[in-house]
């Protein structure tokens, strides 16, 4: 991997320990020689990111829509920051940049731009390696929800896989670095590989 884009919220959220990790991976990402790429904004724990990896003297570059742009939200001191007309040219663009995916905690936006990207695995568009950095258990319902879905039968226990996870910032990037991708599955086939 060469760049990490970080799906995480315009807001901070409640507890300090979302700003302090989401300054963390900044950092940590820097350390590791990665580039990170985000949604560009310069609020919410999108704002802390890219704040922290500048600081790092690392690399970030943001992707936005005009229409965040035109209510100047777009973080100012990105030395790379693409303007876009819609909310899918971002996703798609975010994901042409990056070699990897990290979601932190955040609101719908978020979970749009995490399951999107998860889909386009599940679809075979892409084979990078997607994870939620799992803040005290702030994904934890999420992944019931997706365990529920295999059990029931919606998700294959191979898409499953797609998605690693983490409580903390080291053991996430090494499961992304070592995450290979899975074997090629028809989503629809109804084989005995469910």
């Amino acid at each position: 991997m060469q760049r990490v884009c970080v799906f995480c919220g315009s807001r901070t959220g409640n507890a300090s320990i979302y700003v302090e990790q989401a300054r963390q991976l900044g950092v940590a990402l820097c350390q590791r020689g990665l580039g990170s790429v985000y949604g560009a904004g310069n609020i919410g724990l999108m704002g802390v990111l890219a704040d922290a990896v500048l600081a790092a003297g690392g690399e970030v570059i943001g992707v936005i829509p005009r229409s965040l742009v035109d209510k100047e939200l777009a973080h100012a001191g990105l030395k790379q920051l693409h303007i876009v007309e819609t909310t899918h040219q971002r996703k798609s663009l975010m994901a042409d940049l990056s070699d990897g995916f990290i979601a932190l905690p955040g609101g719908y936006g978020t979970a749009d731009e995490l399951f999107e990207i998860l889909t386009w695995a599940q679809l075979g568009i892409h084979h990078k390696p997607v994870g939620l950095l799992n803040l005290r258990g702030f994904f934890d319902p999420l992944l019931a929800w997706v365990d529920h879905c295999v059990q029931e039968g919606f998700i294959k226990p191979k898409h499953r896989e797609l998605l690693a996870n983490a409580a903390d910032i080291p053991s996430l990037l090494d499961a992304l670095s070592f995450q290979q991708p899975i074997a090629e599955i028809s989503k629809w086939a109804d084989s005995g590989d469910r």
